[in-house]
């Protein structure tokens, strides 16, 4: 049924949904078996599922909407459906560096004798001294890397990377607002370009924090939380890249007007999150 200026689309069934959730949850428990020990070909499979049902998912709502079957409540009602996913993604970054901030300022002077426990700390490790981050020390109990990663290398250059993608994004919007078609694809192929560049060097940074500092998630508490936070900010970035991938397609056939563009939008905020992340990621894991 088509959206009218006085009805409301009702979508009809849809498997996507579900395929969706065991792509994920096919994700995370490869992940979790390959830490144990076993192989990544569980993971790759899940990451597969996810995959297709982006491809599915994405073809049949660009279908429905070049059909003409949303209206002005759709339309709102996608933006509430981004805006409380967005939200959802805030609290899961939020659980992580929640998780930073209390071993950080809590976990560790504890560790050293902070706040009465000096008898827990000479009973657990008399020799540990509190400091962030725990690096390795032939004295201790527990593995921990060689060298902190530092801030003003690669990821200072990321940095620089996905701010200058927030501007092209947003210069695209501005280009699609004013119907200037040219600048809108330029602007959004830049973009996607900027994405799989921060990708691609932020691999090449984890191959180096493997080799050559020790740096892995069995490096204690810096090392799990080094990269369960940068891991996940990396996995967000992919999907938005292939995200606006898709909108770059469909911004070459015209999908857009400027009156009527809010899967360009969606991204656009959802990209925005991602740069936003990185910035506290920056601050909180590199630098500080």
């Amino acid at each position: 049924m088509s959206a009218s200026a006085n009805s409301y689309y009702v979508p009809h069934g849809t498997n996507w949904p579900i395929i969706g959730s065991i792509g994920l949850a096919t994700t995370v428990i490869g992940f979790a078996n390959y830490l144990h020990g076993s192989s990544l070909i569980m993971t790759f499979i899940g990451l597969a599922i996810v995959l297709f049902m982006m491809w599915g998912w994405f073809g049949q709502v660009i279908s429905e909407s070049m059909q003409g079957k949303y209206n002005a409540q759709v339309d709102m009602s996608f933006r509430w459906g981004m805006g409380w996913f967005i939200f959802s993604e805030v609290m899961f970054f939020a659980a992580f560096f929640g998780a930073l901030f209390y071993a950080r300022v809590y976990s560790i002077p504890w560790l050293d004798g902070a706040s009465n426990n000096a008898a827990t700390a000479e009973l657990l490790w008399p020799s540990f001294e509190a400091a962030w981050p725990l690096l390795q020390n032939p004295g201790e109990k527990f593995a921990g890397a060689t060298q902190a990663m530092g801030a003003w290398g690669l990821p200072a250059i990321n940095t620089l990377i996905l701010l200058t993608s927030g501007v092209t994004v947003t210069w695209a919007h501005h280009a699609l607002k004013k119907n200037d078609r040219t600048s809108l694809v330029r602007g959004l192929a830049m973009t996607v370009a900027l994405g799989f560049l921060f990708v691609g060097l932020q691999a090449y940074e984890y191959v180096h924090a493997y080799n050559d500092l020790n740096l892995k998630m069995t490096s204690g508490i810096y090392g799990s939380t080094f990269f369960m936070l940068t891991g996940f900010h990396g996995f967000h970035v992919t999907m938005g890249a292939l995200m606006l991938l898709v909108i770059l397609v469909r911004s070459i056939k015209g999908h857009f007007t400027p009156d009527n563009h809010f899967a360009f939008e969606a991204v656009a905020w959802y990209w925005h999150f991602v740069d936003v992340v990185w910035l506290g990621l920056f601050i909180f894991v590199y630098w500080i």
